[in-house]
Formats: structure tokens, sequence, C-alpha cells
């Protein structure tokens, strides 16, 4: 990877090239106050937290994020201008970053119900492509994903488990796959592993700490 990318808690995932980019913000120990650009998935607190965001947003941040965290993010810039409302299946360019929005639902439970139209993303920045599932099932719109990195939850309950995860990390056009969503509100610090066990032909890097 030529940016440098963390995973620095949960799901948030910070990627720091030319830019500096988060997403879903959550649990952050310090004042970084660097983003360019936050991505938040949907409106879940370990997703959308305002507390966190306001760690890492400066004066110039623009939010990327979806209709039900519209009025908490306006709240949080004050700028119409700098919030970005989207849903499923959108492209669009940022400072040169190409911005695509998936699709993100659980097919036989109701944590993260389709119609709330919440999203992952695939974000280009320079060479690599990056997709940052968000809380999603192995539903059939992200099936043909390609990237570089995905980074796919497999903690279980809310999102897929690390068995399901792997499954589907098998099954998409990625180089390397990083786990998210696990070891600390649902799934087990050791699910990475598990995981890690069972993807084939990938590179599996497991940066949660």
């Amino acid at each position: 990877m030529k940016a440098q990318v963390e995973v620095l808690y949960h799901s948030s995932i910070r990627i720091a090239g030319e830019k500096i980019l988060y997403f879903d913000p959550f649990k952050i120990d310090q004042n970084y106050n660097d983003a360019d650009y936050i991505f938040c998935t949907h409106s879940h607190f370990d997703h959308f937290s305002k507390e966190d965001i306001l760690k890492v947003k400066k004066d110039d941040t623009i939010i990327i994020t979806v209709k039900s965290s519209e009025k908490e993010a306006l709240d949080i810039v004050k700028d119409k201008e700098k919030v970005i409302i989207v849903e499923p299946n959108q492209k669009f360019t940022l400072d040169g970053i190409e911005v695509q929005t998936t699709y993100a639902y659980n097919k036989n439970k109701n944590f993260h119900p389709k119609q709330n139209k919440w999203v992952g993303f695939i974000v280009t920045l320079g060479e690599e492509t990056y997709y940052i599932a968000g809380d999603t099932d192995d539903v059939e719109e992200i099936q043909d994903i390609t990237c570089d990195v995905a980074f796919i939850p497999i903690g279980g309950t809310y999102t897929m488990n690390y068995k399901e995860a792997a499954e589907y990390a098998n099954k998409i056009n990625a180089k390397i796959v990083v786990p998210t969503h696990y070891g600390a509100i649902v799934g087990e610090k050791a699910d990475g592993e598990k995981f890690k066990e069972l993807v084939n032909s990938k590179e599996v890097k497991l940066l949660l700490n």
C-alpha cells in the first residue's frame, strides 16, 4: 500500500496520502484534527460519532455521509457546503479522489435494512483503490468489487462473521484484505487470525491493534 493505512479501532480507518481520509471515526484516542474528508457509512453510534469526528476534523473538513446523519453532520460543520449526502450506487470526484458508493445492508436481520440506503465506499487515491464495506452482509450488489485493498467487517451479529467474510473475500477481486469490526463491540480478537486462515490467494493484513 502506497498510502499510510491504519485501522484505529473497530471500523475506524485512517488513510493518509496526498489527502487524509477517515472512515467511521470512533474511539479516537487523540486530537488529530487533520482530516480533509470524513466518510461515515451509516448513522449508528460506532460509525457516526460526533465526539470522535470533532477529534479529527479541521476547519475545512468535508463530511460525506448518509441522509440519516445529515442533521448531526450539519451541527458539526455549521455549513451545508461541507456536507455531502450519499446513497448507494453514486460516483463523484473530490480533489482528484474518485469516490463510488456501494450497497451495505443485512440479508436476514434488521440491524441494517436495505431501505435505509446506507453505504460502503470505494475510493481511488492515485493508483490505489480502497473498498470500505461498511456494516454489511455478503449481498448480491457487492459481488463484483474490484480494488487493491478491501476492508471487510468480520465480527458477526450485525455483519458477516469471520467465516462468511472469508468466503466473500475469496470471491472479490482484491489484492489485500483487511478485517474490521471485531475485537471490541462484537467479535473476538482471535477472529482476525481465523479469518486470515480461511482467505486464499490474497494477502491479509491484520491492522487492528
